[in-house]
């Protein structure tokens, strides 16, 4: 899909992952007519196709939860709106509860979310129990459950996002890297590339694991970092099909799980290791884990691998996306919005994007309260004012 570098642009978006590319095809939807989607190598050969898309709107925040229910829909509405779907499932997932702090914390997290129009509910431990046939019985206190959570196939997404591009008409120019802003103050006036420039007066900074290095190529800091994700997928069994199984997060180890291919797809992160690029499978943290995971779904204690591998995958310091304009000592830049989903870009992804578009086109956005959420919540030392998401994968603490 590689292009020449067009000389000008109504928008460039930077980054051809989930949120830069679903933004760029929002905003072709918004009628902006010439959108460049800038990717320094090629439409997903980063963390995108690598991830285990899981897709829930069962958020620990407010914001976690319109978002997660904006995605899920626009995954449910794909086949009526774009070439190619992501492969939606509405599989079903429970949060079970260990403990009668996660109980009290699950009831107040459900009328959260129950008053945000999300159909979930408390399920006593022996409903639990008979939506989950795969679990050991007896485990639990309960669990809050939400029928509409499911997930996505992560490879077909690249597939259905570029599909999209091309049909929308969105100028991808692969195998160049952006290298800065041109600026006249704080006005944008283009963006500088390895192929040349491009004059546009509105920029999307998108980058997961790599945001932050995308922000020091436009002279800011962005708090968001990387780090190892591993997922492995067992052997089939007959005790995993897909209609005893519904999604499961046991958010006390960071677990998480789901059908796949006749067997379950589960993932894990170390949130004791240090922050940074990492592709290499952890055996011995596997094998901390996969005693977790073999008390909680039995069968998989006598089962082998069919694959594992590890991604680098996005965090923020407070699990929150991020999303405002980027910040200078000098203040906001006019026409320039970064957008990071912190490490959940199949469940936020598209939400993510659509609130990026509002906000480069027009400054402002229905789907979320954005004002706490960009980059003038964290201090020097990229610490966050704000409390962070409780329901999330256990990431580290520091952005460095």
């Amino acid at each position: 899909m590689t292009s020449a570098l067009p000389r000008t642009a109504d928008a460039v978006v930077v980054g051809g992952g989930t949120i830069g590319a679903w933004c760029a095809w929002f905003l072709r939807e918004a009628g902006l007519t010439d959108v460049v989607l800038l990717e320094r190598d090629t439409l997903g050969a980063g963390a995108s196709p690598r991830a285990a898309g899981m897709v829930r709107a069962q958020g620990g925040t407010e914001v976690a939860v319109r978002l997660g229910l904006f995605t899920r829909d626009f995954y449910v509405s794909q086949p009526d709106r774009v070439p190619l779907d992501s492969g939606f499932v509405a599989q079903g997932y429970s949060m079970p509860c260990f403990s009668d702090d996660q109980v009290a914390q699950a009831h107040e997290r459900i009328a959260m979310q129950q008053a945000l129009g999300l159909d979930v509910r408390w399920v006593d431990p022996d409903e639990l129990d008979e939506l989950n046939p795969a679990m050991a019985t007896g485990q639990t206190q309960g669990g809050s459950y939400a029928p509409g959570d499911g997930y996505i196939d992560p490879p077909r997404n690249v597939l259905a996002y570029t599909a999209a591009l091309v049909a929308a008409g969105v100028h991808v120019v692969e195998r160049t890297a952006f290298t800065g802003l041109h600026r006249d103050g704080d006005r944008v006036l283009g963006v500088r590339t390895t192929a040349g420039e491009i004059a546009t007066e509105r920029v999307v900074l998108t980058g997961g694991p790599t945001l932050a290095e995308v922000g020091r190529a436009a002279g800011v800091t962005i708090p968001s970092g990387g780090t190892r994700h591993q997922v492995v997928v067992t052997e089939p069994h007959p005790g995993l099909a897909p209609d005893r199984l519904p999604m499961v997060f046991d958010v006390a180890s960071g677990i998480y799980w789901r059908p796949e291919a006749g067997g379950l797809m589960w993932g894990m992160s170390n949130p004791d290791e240090p922050p940074g690029e990492a592709r290499d499978f952890d055996w011995a943290y596997y094998d901390t884990m996969r005693r977790r995971i073999a008390t909680l779904v039995p069968v998989t204690a006598e089962l082998g691998l069919r694959r594992t591998w590890a991604a680098t995958i996005d965090y923020t310091p407070d699990h929150l996306p991020i999303l405002g304009p980027l910040l200078t000592d000098d203040g906001p830049v006019p026409g320039a919005v970064v957008a990071a989903a912190g490490g959940h870009g199949m469940m936020w992804g598209p939400g993510v994007s659509s609130v990026a578009a509002d906000l480069v086109t027009t400054g402002t956005t229905d789907l979320v309260d954005v004002t706490d959420l960009g980059l003038d919540r964290f201090d020097a030392r990229g610490r966050s004012r704000l409390a962070p998401d409780p329901i999330a994968l256990p990431f580290p603490e520091s952005a460095t």
